[in-house]
């Protein structure tokens, strides 16, 4: 029978720097994913409010064409929703969406009537990523977002 010496022994596996490297070049490329990913997630955001502002756009002028008016302010988005309580109440009322969307953010969106900001007769806008209303971050029906 033929014995082993330590010279003989035949290592595998990896080292410690062969596996160190191997992560690095993995985080690198990952980062690099993630900050090209940031601004696609940023775009979809943007489109999303777009389409969220035409949507309600089009609940209220359903809503106008049924109930003979506008909701007013203090009645809010919530009048496409439920029937409001809130002076003057439709006699013939119907909701128009299930519930109201929130923004990507995770806000409720404003409404305003009649508009101060929009060429329409009413205003529907998110106060945007910031969360404060009234700076230049606001998306509305007044100003289209552009996918960057």
């Amino acid at each position: 029978m033929k014995t082993r010496t330590p010279h003989s022994i035949i290592r595998s596996g990896f080292t410690l720097i062969e596996i160190v490297i191997t992560l690095t070049i993995i985080a690198i490329l990952a980062s690099g994913s993630i900050y090209l990913l940031k601004g696609q997630i940023d775009s979809a955001k943007d489109t999303r409010v777009d389409s969220d502002i035409q949507a309600i756009g089009l609940a209220l002028q359903s809503y106008e064409s049924r109930a003979l008016r506008m909701p007013t302010t203090e009645q809010g988005l919530a009048a496409l929703v439920e029937k409001p309580v809130i002076e003057p109440i439709p006699e013939n009322y119907r909701a128009f969406m299930e519930e109201m969307p929130k923004d990507p953010w995770g806000a409720a969106y404003k409404y305003r009537f009649p508009a101060q900001k929009s060429k329409k007769r009413f205003d529907v806008w998110t106060m945007g990523p910031n969360g404060q209303d009234g700076d230049d971050d606001d998306m509305g029906n007044w100003k289209k977002t552009v996918a960057k």
